[in-house]
């Protein structure tokens, strides 16, 4: 596989983690990702070998590709990031956590401050 070869796949690979990020499709971004990862470590064990032969220098062109291919994940990494706060605030209002140790169904009232029979809580978290 030729560094260019190995390039473009890895921005293809790239552009489908981006539409699964957009789509919120999770089966869609584990699939997608993997094969990034993939992709990206040919990449890498391409471009090593590139560099055992002596090959100095990267044409503009090249360098541009590869500078565009860095910033993209950046700015996946980030909204990654955001997915995952996203699906931690809903899982929160689906499962409330718990209020540090094991806490009743119907409240604490040992609590400072709280009534007997207090706030009522139909889940209670596990650990």
């Amino acid at each position: 596989m030729s560094l260019e070869e190995a390039l473009t796949t890895v921005e293809q690979h790239i552009e489908k983690v981006s539409a699964a990020l957009l789509a919120l499709d999770a089966p869609s971004l584990e699939i997608a990702s993997t094969a990034l990862r993939d992709a990206a470590a040919r990449f890498t064990w391409v471009l090593e070998q590139a560099q055992h032969q002596q090959v100095s220098e990267f044409p503009p062109q090249f360098q541009q590709r590869l500078a565009a291919v860095g910033q993209h994940l950046a700015i996946q990494r980030d909204n990654l990031a955001r997915v995952a706060v996203l699906t931690d605030r809903q899982v929160a209002v689906v499962v409330p956590q718990a209020d540090g140790a094991q806490t009743a169904t119907y409240g604490n009232p040992q609590a400072a401050g709280a009534k007997a029979g207090g706030v009522a809580r139909i889940y209670r978290s596990v650990g």
